[in-house]
C-alpha cells in the first residue's frame, strides 16, 4: 500500500512553504507519496493516510491557517498520524537546541494526539509582509535561518516511521 501524506502549512510571508516543500520533497524520494498545499485551502484529510502541518510562528502565535486547520479537521487528525512544525526565529537558535511548541501547538498536538513537534528557523528578507516585518529587515534583524539539512533529516524520521509502520 503506498502511503498517502499531506504537508499543510500556514504562512505569511512564504518561508513555511519552502520548508513544506522540502520536507514532501523527501517523503516521495523515500517512496510515499506526498502533496503540499495551503492549510487555508484544504477542505477534507480523509484522502490522506498522515498529515504533516506546518506554521509559522509570529509574536509566539502559530500562523492561524495552522490553526485553524487543526481545529477544523481534529477528529480526523487524531485518526491517523500527525507531525507539526513551526518556523520562526530568525536567529541560528532553532539549529543550536530544541525550542519547545508555544502555547497554541501545544494545545493543537494534545488535540490530534501529534507523534511530534519541532521549530526550525525562519526567514523573513527584503518584500516581507507587514510594518512588523518590513521594520525587522529593515534594522537588519531579518536573513534566512531555515536549516535544510535538519529539515531534510526530520522528514527522513518522518517517512522512517511512516514506512515502519503496520499498515
Amino acid at each position: 500500500m503506498n502511503t498517502n501524506v499531506l504537508v499543510a502549512y500556514g504562512t505569511t510571508n512564504g518561508s513555511t512553504v519552502g520548508i513544506a516543500e522540502a520536507v514532501a520533497q523527501v517523503l516521495r524520494e523515500e517512496g510515499l507519496t506526498a502533496e503540499t498545499a495551503s492549510a487555508g485551502t484544504i477542505r477534507d484529510v480523509t484522502p490522506y493516510d498522515a498529515v504533516v502541518v506546518g506554521g509559522g510562528l509570529y509574536a509566539g502565535h502559530w500562523h492561524k491557517d495552522a490553526r485553524r486547520f487543526v481545529r477544523r479537521n481534529a477528529r480526523e487528525l487524531g485518526e491517523r498520524p500527525v507531525w507539526l512544525f513551526s518556523s520562526g526565529p530568525l536567529d541560528p537558535s532553532a539549529s543550536e537546541r530544541d525550542i519547545p511548541p508555544v502555547p497554541g501547538v501545544q494545545r493543537a498536538m494534545r488535540r490530534v494526539d501529534a507523534r511530534e513537534h519541532v521549530t526550525f528557523g525562519g526567514c523573513l528578507e527584503e518584500g516581507a509582509k507587514g510594518f512588523v516585518a518590513r521594520m525587522i529587515v529593515r534594522n537588519g534583524k531579518g536573513g534566512d535561518f531555515r536549516d535544510f539539512p535538519r529539515i531534510e533529516q526530520w522528514a527522513m524520521h518522518v517517512a522512517d516511521e511512516l514506512t515502519r509502520a503496520d499498515p
